[in-house]
Parts: C-alpha cells; structure tokens; sequence
C-alpha cells in the first residue's frame, strides 16, 4: 500500500483484508494526498494531492509499518516528516537501518520533536549493507528497495531481507515499471528509472495467519481443511510440526505452490521440539507465541529460543497462570509440557501473544477470558469467528458484562464438547487462510 505513493496514476491491489492495520494505513495515506477506496478485499489507491509529506504521530504511533512511507516519498515528493514508529511492545525495533539506507541513497536526515525529517533532491544509486544485530531488516529492505526504484543509478542492497513479502513487493514494483532483479535472496540490485506507473497486484496470502490456523487445529486434535496455504513460504513451520507429530497433508500434491490446500490432523500427544526464530527461511518469529501454546501440551521438555526479539516473551507469564510449566532465561524458554492447562481470565499485550492466548483457550479445559484483543484485529479478521465456524466455542464479550458482542476487546473460550478428547475437536471445514 505505501508503495502506492510512488506513482501519480491509480494502482490496485487484491486480496487485502480488512485489518485494523489496514485501515490505519488506508487512514494515513489519505492523508498524505491519495484516495483510497476499497470494494471487498479490492483497494485502489490513486494520488490526489502529492505536496503533502506529514506522516503525523496519531496514526504513525499504533503501526510499525507506517515507516514504509518514509522511502516512497522521499523518492517521489523528496521531502517526508514521519512521526518514529509504534506497534506492538515486542522489545526494542529501531529503525536505524532504515534511516542509513536513506541516507547512504544522498538524503539529509533530521530530528524535531520526536519525527523522522528526511530530504532530497534526487536519490543517487548506492551499494548498502542492511544486516543488523538480529539479522536483515524486513521493513528496511522494502523500505530502500522502494525509494531505490526512482533513484538515479543502480542501488545493490546487501544482506537484504528474503522473506517472501519482499519478493512479492519487487514483483508489484516491477509491474509499475521499477528494474528489480535479486529480490528474495541476500543480494537485490536495482535500476533506478526516471518514474513508475500505476498497476493491478494480487497479494500474497498471510503466512502466519495460515500457519495460527494450523497450529489451532492442531492443539485442538482437529481435522481441518486449510485453503490458499503459503506451503513453499511456511516449510520451517511444517518441519516443526511434524516433528511434533502434526500432519500436514497436500490434497494437491506435485509442484510446488504458494496458494495450495492442506488437510491438518494431530496425535495424541504431541512429541517435545526445539526451535530457534530465524529470518526467513528460518522459523518465523511470528509464529514463535502460537507454537508454544501448543508445545505446552507434549509429552516432554521443549526449548524455544527467541533470536530476532529476545524479549519477545509477554505471553509467557499469561500461558502460566493457564497452568502451563514455562521456565525463561534470557532470550531461551524451556517448556515443560503438562497434561492439560486450565482456563483463567488472561491479558494480551501483543498481536501474536493474543493469537497464542486464544490458542491455548481453546485446548484449556473450563473458560477462558483473553482481554485487550484489540491486538490480535490488527493481524486477524474476526478469528473468533473463523474457529466458531470450525466448532469451537468462542465469542467475543464485554469484559465487563460478559454481554457477546462484536467489538469489546475481549474473547472467551471453551473447549469444545467432544467425548473422544479432552480437548474437543475443531472439524473438518475449509476456512481460508
């Protein structure tokens, strides 16, 4: 979406849920001049007024990903003022890397009452190293690949990101006439052109909401049918899986594809595993809250180590007080699996962590209460209604009434009523992921 200010004419994109953080983004590039419309999960996005360049610190602050807008306009309106990020308290993200690439691509950066001031008159082409502490930085590299498209010379970023989303980024800007070659492997070189134009991209589908699906299947002992599953994009997560002892099966199996089906079945019980987040194709981060949840439920001592945010653990005392045997040390968690958790009323404080409370809701025996879900909207439409819709027992309450409802931020779980197991079953449905 904020690659759309790159280009005067309309650009449209498909296959775009209707997210919080959508709509936070929708609320500030019409800000920042253009009209975005929606119809479905179509927006098109077209430029009106490209004088403006404020990104102001009332939505910047609720979204990490408003720093995409930084590259964008400075590329193409050569001056931007951005508000430093917020998002979810996951532990320190600066955007340093961001601000080097800017500058090393000629821009002047400077600071004024907590924003972000970049200027330029032109970008220049440069070779920039992207690697950080914790590996390469997912933003940053969309960031400079974008405002590298409209530089003059050839840009080459080192220990770029090779998560699927930037392959997929380099794909859309290509399609509005950018010169990308390299995008998805450590080493991007782009030819700067003189300007882009507008295009039609289909979107990939969510990785990690796939893989929340799957594993909710799993700790529920389920046999769900999941379609538009990333399988080339999630082999990390299926590897872990099946160690577990999860089934995840192709019902069309041949070559291999980003949008096919899978049929997901668990054992009873799950066998321990580690795993260490990694930048893709390693394990994902995203990912690490939800499979802990279920990891708490195997027969054994399971070690997960968080590498990209060590302190990405605020799930961990909320899963305790559900019963789960969860020891940290630093930037490693030793899981000690029980036999069953129990529900108790739980705090999210991140948009994964809400995932992984839900998660493990569903497999607690009594009720569960997950306040302050206004988290997990942010990277989940209506989840609460994509599992009641394979079975499970969920629903969205005034934390205060306990009244159902379709907008208090908080979700109560059951585990669902099935004689052959503890924990209740979710069914054989397709649910798109």
């Amino acid at each position: 979406m904020a690659a759309s200010l790159l280009t005067s004419d309309p650009v449209v994109l498909n296959g775009i849920p209707p997210l919080a953080d959508v709509r936070s983004m929708d609320r500030l590039l019409g800000e920042l001049g253009l009209r975005v419309t929606r119809s479905g999960r179509t927006i098109q996005l077209h430029a009106q007024d490209e004088q403006r360049f404020h990104a102001r610190y009332d939505i910047v602050k609720t979204m990490r990903a408003s720093i995409c807008t930084l590259g964008p306009m400075l590329a193409r309106r050569g001056r931007v003022r951005i508000s430093m990020p917020g998002g979810c308290a996951i532990g320190d993200r600066p955007v340093d890397l961001h601000l080097r690439g800017m500058e090393a691509l000629g821009a002047k950066i400077t600071f004024d009452g907590g924003d972000i001031i970049a200027e330029a008159d032109r970008l220049r082409g440069n070779t920039i190293f992207l690697g950080g502490p914790f590996g390469s930085t997912v933003l940053g590299t969309a960031n400079v690949m974008s405002a590298a498209t409209l530089a003059e010379g050839t840009t080459i970023i080192e220990s770029a990101a090779c998560e699927p989303e930037i392959a997929d980024l380099a794909r859309m800007l290509n399609g509005m006439g950018a010169k990308i070659s390299g995008a998805g492997t450590p080493r991007i070189m782009i030819e700067g052109v003189e300007g882009l134009h507008g295009t039609e991209h289909n979107v990939l589908p969510d990785r990690i909401v796939a893989g929340t699906l799957a594993i909710a299947a799993a700790i529920t002992r389920g046999d769900v049918l999941l379609e538009q599953f990333p399988w080339d994009h999630l082999l990390a997560l299926i590897d872990r899986l099946n160690e577990i002892g999860v089934r995840i099966e192709r019902t069309d199996p041949g070559e291999p594809c980003e949008r096919c089906t899978v049929r997901v079945t668990a054992p009873d019980p799950f066998k321990p595993v580690l795993f260490t987040t990694q930048p893709y194709p390693g394990y994902p981060t995203d990912l690490q809250a939800q499979l802990m949840a279920l990891l708490c439920l195997a027969e054994g001592n399971s070690i997960v180590t968080e590498k990209i945010y060590p302190d990405r653990f605020m799930h961990v005392p909320e899963l305790s007080r559900m019963g789960a045997r969860l020891i940290r040390q630093g930037s490693t968690v030793v899981v000690q699996g029980v036999p069953e958790l129990i529900g108790a009323p739980v705090m999210a404080s991140d948009l994964r962590g809400s995932a992984s409370l839900i998660i493990a809701g569903l497999a607690a025996r009594g009720e569960t209460t997950v306040s302050r879900v206004y988290h997990v909207d942010r990277g989940y439409v209506h989840l609460e209604h994509q599992l009641h819709h394979l079975g499970a027992m969920i629903e969205r309450v005034n934390a205060e009434t306990g009244e159902v409802t379709s907008s208090m931020p908080a979700i109560s779980t059951r585990p669902m009523p099935n004689v052959d197991s503890p924990t209740g079953q979710m069914q054989a449905e397709r649910i798109r992921s």
